[in-house]
């Protein structure tokens, strides 16, 4: 259930404080466009849903519970290469840079466990600068985030990966679901193209009291990300962007997964008009491009792929209509 507006705005005020922006913004729309492009292949993102709008300065990603989580019996999370021209290793049309793989715990806190992963062989060579506390480090493909709770063991959350700027959240699982899965990734910034959409990103720092990530990108500008709550009803994330978009370049593109409706990490879209119009829904293949104020895609047949993988939600965007946030994450 969503919370009612004063409780939002106070949550928005109180975060811009945190984050040293002037709590002067408004509600705005965005566009979304999908290109999408057909796959038989169910471990392949084919799956682009662009979101575009002019001086976006902040808004919310939230992964999901699918609304038929109940009715789910068996959890399906097993790859599946059938439809695929490659068997599990690197996508055949990727280049593959190599790499000295180890694995490092960044932070273990009462809270939180993030951990960094360089991978044998990653896509890009890019290398970006992490840094958590005092340390840095400049060969990281995965950054893990794992909440911890008394007694149980850490559950991962959330992973970033700094060299193409891929996020990927999922609530905690029911504990009948294990450790989860993830399904849809979601790119968050000024996109470009490189094969696929990426976000090239200079530099990150991660705060952990509260959880926040700093990225500076390489194009100019920043995004202030905190993680705003991480439970078994969802992981969500609110962005603020600086400067606020342009139009003319993407500021979040959803990466996914479909080949039909019951094979799919995203099946349909529903979207609000504006803040306060009822809900519409459309199938995936039918939507072109759209303005809304907020966005979920989901699903609402169970996918015989990655069956309990989260809906992502889009919502909150606001314009900035006041004065340069103030630096005071640096």
């Amino acid at each position: 259930m969503s919370r009612p507006a004063f409780v939002r705005r106070a949550c928005c005020a109180a975060a811009a404080c945190w984050l040293g922006i002037a709590a002067t913004a408004g509600p705005a729309t965005v566009s979304v466009e999908n290109e999408t492009r057909p796959t038989a292949c169910a471990e392949e993102d084919n799956v682009s849903m662009v979101l575009r709008g002019r001086g976006i300065a902040r808004f919310r990603v939230e992964a999901l519970q699918p609304t038929y989580l109940e009715r789910i019996r068996v959890d399906s999370t097993a790859p599946d290469f059938s439809g695929c021209n490659f068997d599990g290793a690197s996508h055949p049309t990727d280049p593959s840079h190599a790499f000295e793989p180890r694995r490092v715990v960044l932070h273990e806190g009462k809270d939180w466990l993030i951990v960094g992963i360089t991978l044998p062989t990653f896509w890009r060579p890019h290398r970006v600068p992490v840094k958590v506390g005092a340390r840095t480090e400049d060969d990281i493909h995965l950054l893990q985030v794992f909440a911890r709770k008394p007694g149980a063991k850490p559950r991962e959350a959330l992973v970033l990966y700094p060299a193409d700027g891929y996020w990927r959240l999922k609530p905690l699982p029911p504990a009948r679901f294990g450790d989860g899965v993830y399904g849809s990734s979601v790119l968050m910034g000024p996109v470009e193209t490189d094969g696929r959409p990426v976000v090239n990103i200079a530099s990150i720092e991660v705060r952990t009291n509260p959880l926040a990530f700093v990225l500076r990108f390489a194009a100019g500008g920043r995004a202030d990300v905190k993680v705003a709550e991480i439970s078994e009803a969802r992981t969500a994330l609110d962005v603020w962007l600086r400067p606020p978009t342009r139009s003319e370049r993407p500021f979040a593109v959803l990466r996914s997964m479909y080949v039909a409706a019951d094979n799919a990490d995203v099946a349909e879209v529903s979207w609000r008009a504006t803040p306060s119009s009822p809900p519409q829904r459309r199938d995936l293949p039918s939507v072109a491009r759209l303005e809304a104020a907020q966005l979920r895609f989901g699903r609402s047949v169970p996918s015989r792929h990655n069956t309990s993988a989260p809906d992502i939600r889009f919502s909150g965007f606001e314009t900035d209509s006041g004065p340069r946030p103030k630096e005071t994450l640096r």
